[in-house]
């Protein structure tokens, strides 16, 4: 049986999650968590500090071990919002692959709280129909709604517990000036999206995390029940009492452990704002988070099904495509009839392009984000498609991917894939023989939508004595432009396929 390892690497603590896959669900082999605070100093200095650096390398080494004595057959470790935010990001990175050789991703925001939404839905049954999911890490706080399952609105805020310590409290006990600053930061940073929010009627909150686990530890001793359900008059309640403690009471609180114990105000405090800003009655603590949406997603992209979770992924990315299209205003049902030709000329030159089957998915992406360039200029529109796809947030999708997607996007118009182009020196090796195929693949299905009318209907190929014959079903006022279009590709097909390009209209 498969197994895999999951890394996060927070701006608070690091942790790490094996486990194996049994009969379609996840058995938890191995846990390992410890905080190092490599983003305390990104905070003011826009720097990771040498020694928070050193401290974390030394944890992951600890892991490297771990994940070898377990024998993971896939290691996935992601970075969040210090590493998203130090000017000295690639130098950890790079330490990280020497020390343990493993590639850190470097996530946004809005895909950790993908893939935390994902960790809580797979590992609960939470029959809420709107629900609001609140993860408060180091440096950032990502909310998440969605409603049966499916993700409506995702925000990733400033508002991380190590952050908001570093930036307004000086003392402590924190002075009551310091306090009413960090409550109106916080409320500022609510406040640009709670209208948003409101509007959506959630009926379940749910928080995961160091904090939310603290705060529910401690309202479940002091009312002695084992509920992790926390109303918000018991929040506000023990965010005022926190607020008056040094660090060595707050120690000695049941549920706050040393390390929280330094950063636990802050981090209540956004929670009493967020609760009573938006009008919401309690939160609820699960103990699953970005370690297990990067599991589900590691068995999803394995290609077993668990939980109708790879349903799950396939929707969101859809949808994200999509969402991208339509704000850069590209003809949807161009861009889906060049899908569907793609799609079709994937499965019919198999035995020529050899691609591995995720390229499918990759290839029909690119053929609906293709013309998003042309929003900013029909001048370069390739390069700027290249850059959009490049930096987006597109949603399921992983730096990898975006990038082999932007690179296909970049080369359907006259270039050609060079090893100098920019587009392919951001590819690893593997990735960039891909390219070319892939590419020509996209340039054929434009080809067969040239005059963006839908002219042909239908589509067979067959290859016989070296040729590669595609007969068009052409609707009427027939499909001589595409003919055309397609001879232009000929040169290019016979170079990288070695057969001769034929096309006609039945």
């Amino acid at each position: 049986m498969p197994v895999f390892a999951a890394i996060d690497i927070g701006s608070n603590s690091v942790r790490l999650k094996i486990a194996e896959l049994v009969r379609r669900r996840l058995k938890v082999l191995h846990e390992d968590r410890e905080v190092t605070r490599l983003g305390e100093a990104v905070f003011q200095s826009g720097l990771l500090d040498p020694a928070a650096m050193e401290r974390t390398i030394k944890v992951l080494r600890r892991f490297h071990r771990a994940a070898r004595t377990f024998g993971a057959d896939r290691v996935r470790a992601v970075a969040t919002s210090a590493i998203r935010d130090a000017n000295n990001s690639g130098a950890f990175t790079q330490w990280v692959y020497s020390a343990t050789g493993w590639r850190v991703e470097i996530i946004s925001g809005l895909e950790e709280g993908r893939l935390i939404h994902l960790g809580v839905l797979a590992n609960t049954r939470i029959r809420a129909g709107r629900l609001l999911l609140i993860d408060l890490g180091g440096g950032s706080c990502e909310l998440t709604s969605s409603h049966r399952g499916e993700i409506e609105e995702m925000f990733s805020l400033p508002l991380g517990a190590v952050r908001l310590t570093r930036d307004f409290l000086a003392h402590d006990p924190p002075k009551k000036n310091e306090i009413e600053r960090l409550r109106s930061f916080i409320a500022e940073e609510i406040g640009r999206i709670d209208h948003r929010l409101r509007k959506l009627r959630v009926n379940a909150v749910v928080a995961t995390s160091g904090t939310p686990a603290a705060l529910s530890a401690m309202w479940a001793a002091r009312v002695g029940t084992t509920s992790a359900t926390v109303p918000v008059e018991g929040l506000l309640q023990l965010t005022r009492e926190l607020s008056k403690f040094d660090v060595n009471a707050r120690r000695l609180v049941k549920g706050i452990g040393p390390r929280r114990a330094e950063i636990i105000i802050p981090g209540a405090w956004v929670f009493s704002e967020l609760l009573t800003r938006l009008n919401l009655s309690s939160f609820r603590y699960v103990p699953y988070g970005l370690r297990d949406g990067l599991l589900e997603q590691m068995v999803a992209d394995y290609g077993e099904q668990a939980g109708g979770v790879r349903k799950r992924l396939a929707s969101e990315r859809e949808r994200s495509i999509f969402a991208m299209a339509g704000h850069y205003q590209v003809d949807l049902r161009h861009a889906q009839r060049v899908r569907d030709h793609v799609t079709q000329l994937f499965h019919s030159l198999a035995a020529l392009h050899r691609l591995p089957s995720e390229c499918e998915e990759l290839l029909q992406a690119a053929a609906m984000v293709q013309e998003v360039g042309s929003f900013i200029s029909r001048a370069g529109r390739r390069r700027h498609a290249y850059y959009i796809v490049a930096h987006s947030d597109l949603l399921g999708f992983t730096l990898r991917e975006r990038r082999i997607i932007a690179a296909i996007v970049r080369f359907v118009g006259k270039s050609r894939p060079s090893p100098e182009s920019p587009a392919m020196r951001t590819l690893a090796p593997g990735d960039r023989l891909a390219i070319p195929p892939a590419s020509l693949l996209l340039r054929l299905a434009r080809a067969l939508e040239q005059g963006r009318r839908g002219a042909v209907s239908g589509l067979h190929v067959s290859t016989r004595a070296g040729r590669v014959r595609l007969t068009l079903k052409a609707k009427p006022g027939g499909a001589e432009l595409e003919l055309w279009a397609l001879e232009n590709e000929k040169g290019y097909f016979r170079e990288l396929f070695g057969r001769e390009l034929v096309s006609v209209i039945a």
